[in-house]
């Protein structure tokens, strides 16, 4: 028979999230010890960034354990906050987590990692996962009141199409601010005392923050190019001292429309005519087409179905982009998509008949 213990029993530590106990899923190089807090274990996240993270960061751009490069949810601690202290939130994407924690160095602050399944801010905003619903069952099942006095949390502004600041705050009991758009604007937001000014909200899409979305939109582009080598292979038959002749300029076309889908597209987007990413994508493909034909002296009918292959390719290749780019809204981006589809396909189909009466007829 058991003994009946007459003190009153502690509750179970949560294991599935941050900032309860210590957990075999927060022994990290980027945890830098614990804060014993109201009775709680809450890991302490290094606000400097290493090299192994800024590596982790790259390599996940071009696509390596991109989706396992996730944070465990729940609450950390910057410093050491106390009840005082802001509250930050965003996405549990390490990329995300770490441009917030290097802006904190400096500034004891509480972060409130969402579960966004590994997906940024922004992007987890428009699938939902950056949510109300989400928000207020980590406010909830995180105790923060009873870890900060105050009733405020502080979001990124990227995240506001995903979250009802007021139907938050009645469920929560916390209101919502909106931050910056830029973490590293968080200091300069601190020291004015939490007042944005009009370069904060400007939400941007440079040069350089249009080449960082490149390399995954590289990677993800290798069906096409293994089909672009197997229909060059093809259409060079017989394998005869004459093969080489007939498919190297034709897969060098054919591949050469995915950087330009890729690389070149993003590069010169803001000056590509047009306003639908599909079309802006098209015209760089026939661009690069012509070229093609010009430089290697296609017959009329192989230029064409080049034109009318390589066009769709890297039309596709740049509508991709719509989720990625604020020239573009959700509802724009998935008409974009259900608009395109058909224009892609035949002009694809079309081009492939070209080429192959092309090599029929010996042109």
């Amino acid at each position: 028979m058991q003994p009946i213990s007459l003190l009153p029993r502690r509750p179970a530590a949560d294991t599935t999230q941050a900032g309860f106990v210590a957990l075999k899923a927060l022994e990290k190089p980027w945890i830098g010890g614990y804060l014993l807090h109201e009775g709680r274990t809450v890991p302490v996240a290094k606000t400097a960034l290493s090299l192994r993270d800024r590596l982790g960061n790259l390599a996940a751009r071009w696509g390596f354990r991109r989706m396992r490069h996730a944070v465990l949810p729940g609450l950390y601690a910057a410093g050491k906050p106390d009840r005082a202290s802001p509250v930050f939130v965003t996405a549990n994407y390490k990329m995300s987590f770490d441009a917030l924690r290097a802006a904190l160095s400096g500034y004891p602050s509480w972060i409130l990692l969402l579960d966004t399944k590994g997906i940024n801010v922004w992007c987890a905003a428009g699938k939902g996962t950056f949510g109300t619903g989400e928000l207020v069952r980590r406010v909830a099942s995180a105790g923060l009141s009873k870890v900060v006095d105050h009733r405020t949390l502080i979001l990124p502004q990227l995240g506001a199409s995903g979250v009802s600041a007021p139907e938050a705050a009645r469920r929560s009991g916390f209101r919502v601010e909106w931050g910056p758009v830029r973490a590293a604007d968080l200091p300069a937001y601190l020291a004015a005392g939490g007042v944005k000014d009009a370069r904060m909200r400007e939400v941007t899409f440079t040069l350089a923050e249009r080449m960082a979305v490149a390399p995954i939109e590289i990677v993800h582009s290798w069906p096409f190019a293994l089909a672009a080598l197997a229909l060059a292979f093809l259409l060079g038959l017989p394998a005869n001292g004459h093969w080489a002749a007939r498919a190297v300029p034709l897969a060098a076309s054919l591949l050469g429309a995915i950087p330009v889908g890729t690389v070149l597209y993003p590069a010169l987007l803001p000056w590509i005519p047009a306003r639908p990413f599909i079309v802006k994508g098209a015209v760089l493909g026939v661009a690069w087409a012509v070229l093609c034909a010009a430089a290697f002296a296609f017959p009329p009918i192989t230029a064409l179905g080049v034109l009318l292959t390589a066009a769709p390719v890297s039309a596709y290749l740049a509508m991709n982009f719509t989720g990625s780019s604020t020239f573009t809204c959700q509802e724009g981006a998935r008409a974009e998509v259900e608009r395109g589809f058909w224009p892609m396909t035949v002009s694809a189909a079309a081009g492939l008949i070209a080429l192959t009466l092309g090599r029929l007829i010996g042109a």
